[in-house]
């Protein structure tokens, strides 16, 4: 295998978690739906919009890396990456989400996965942004927030959901 495969192999490791991070599947898999829409003291968010939260940034990244054809359109900070409600607005709509975000995820790891994409030349639609940091971001981004629902399901007095 030489570094280049390598490398994106590594890469698709970190998104899917299970070493320095959970994966995503273990920390919202059989969230309590009676605790998606709470709120812990001293805690933010709910889970309903941390997961929200992570579907949008993550489609908003798979977006930006996949722009060749210049469709993307700028979210805008904070509004735009966060849902409006703490609570789910009907009881599909966690499902919905989990399922948006595991699908974004393999195409995600696709961009990463094809050789024919460099991953340390900058898109010519960015401001030297790359796939390879694309990609650091997002597993960086995704890990902070799947820390912040284990702590929030714990503090909510659900113990389960993650190695803590």
């Amino acid at each position: 295998m030489n570094q280049d495969q390598d490398l994106r192999r590594q890469l698709v490791e970190l998104l899917r978690g299970g070493n320095a991070h959970i994966p995503f599947d273990e920390a919202v898999g059989d969230f309590p739906a009676r605790l998606r829409g709470s709120t812990a003291s001293g805690a933010p968010h709910s889970a309903w919009q941390l997961l929200e939260h992570m579907r949008i940034a993550q489609r908003d990244i798979l977006e930006f890396s996949r722009n060749e054809n210049g469709g993307y359109r700028e979210l805008k900070f904070p509004q735009d990456y966060w849902p409006g409600s703490a609570a789910p607005p009907d009881s599909g709509s966690w499902d919905r989400s989990v399922h948006q975000f595991r699908e974004d995820e393999k195409a995600f790891e696709a961009l990463i996965e094809d050789s024919a994409r460099e991953l340390r030349r900058p898109f010519p639609w960015g401001e030297g942004q790359t796939l390879l940091r694309e990609a650091l971001v997002l597993a960086d981004h995704n890990s902070y927030h799947l820390g912040q629902l284990v702590f929030l399901r714990k503090a909510l007095g659900d113990g389960a959901g993650g190695k803590g």
